[in-house]
């Protein structure tokens, strides 16, 4: 589970609400900033906006997008390369069909089809087209859950402006009480208070969140389809090796370069 994400969400409120607890002491307190019709417009209005412009099934499928950013594997390129160099050094010594031997111990599904399309004796045009196909589909399935938060977070503050008009149209309606004015601007604005506050610690971070997940989950299958094929060819360990930590930032790389290692 990524902490940064429920981490993030918590600070944010917690200091928003300390900053409306600190600003509104003496003036009325916190309750001017609590409307339930607002919440209603706001979070009701974008999300029917949402229903309107994705399939049902996409949308009821939401809250499982909202845990692949919650429940982020960690990535761990070093582990990856060093394995894929493990059953380099075995297919060199052994021979390709004894890597079918490992294929139960591997937890990744990607990278055990791609071996297992290997052991097979699968052409490597077909097997770089199989397994590039299967990574197209998974952006493309990664893209639909973060367009959704994104477009979320371009509806919430148009619903909240709206809520804010229908809370100005109602309060000239009533133009002659001078005395309620006030109080009704401060209503009509609550509603794209909470639009803003929505949009920008909760909806757009997320989706940022999906686009980064989808990143490195991107990368990651890069690496493993390279290191497939470079299996296949025969190539010596120390190459593929090279090749493959040629993918990672030279941050990484180094640490990377610490961690494996390669058996001359």
């Amino acid at each position: 589970m990524d902490l940064g994400t429920l981490g993030g969400l918590v600070i944010g409120f917690f200091v928003i609400i300390a900053g409306i607890v600190v600003t509104a002491k003496g003036i009325g307190g916190v309750i001017g900033f609590i409307s339930i019709s607002s919440i209603f417009i706001t979070i009701g209005g974008s999300f029917a906006a949402l229903m309107v412009s994705n399939t049902l099934g996409r949308t009821l499928g939401l809250m499982k997008v909202v845990m692949n950013a919650i429940r982020v594997r960690p990535i761990e390129p070093g582990r990856i390369i060093s394995m894929i160099v493990t059953f380099s050094e075995k297919a060199r010594r052994e021979g390709l069909l004894a890597l079918e031997d490992d294929l139960d111990e591997l937890e990744d599904d990607f990278l055990r089809k791609g071996i297992q399309l290997v052991v097979d004796g699968t052409d490597p045009e077909i097997i770089r087209n199989i397994l590039e196909t299967e990574l197209n589909h998974m952006q493309i399935r990664h893209n639909e859950g973060i367009k959704m938060f994104e477009d979320w977070g371009a509806y919430a503050p148009a619903f909240g402006m709206l809520g804010t008009l229908i809370g100005l149209i109602l309060m000239l309606k009533n133009i002659q009480d001078k005395s309620a004015i006030g109080p009704g601007m401060s209503t009509a604005l609550v509603t794209t208070f909470y639009g803003v506050i929505l949009a920008n610690l909760v909806f757009l971070p997320i989706a940022s969140k999906l686009s980064y997940v989808n990143d490195q989950e991107i990368l990651i299958r890069e690496i493993m389809i390279e290191g497939t094929l470079s299996i296949q060819s025969g190539d010596n360990p120390r190459i593929v090796k090279e090749k493959l930590i040629s993918f990672l930032s030279p941050e990484v790389r180094a640490q990377v370069e610490e961690e494996t290692g390669t058996k001359e």
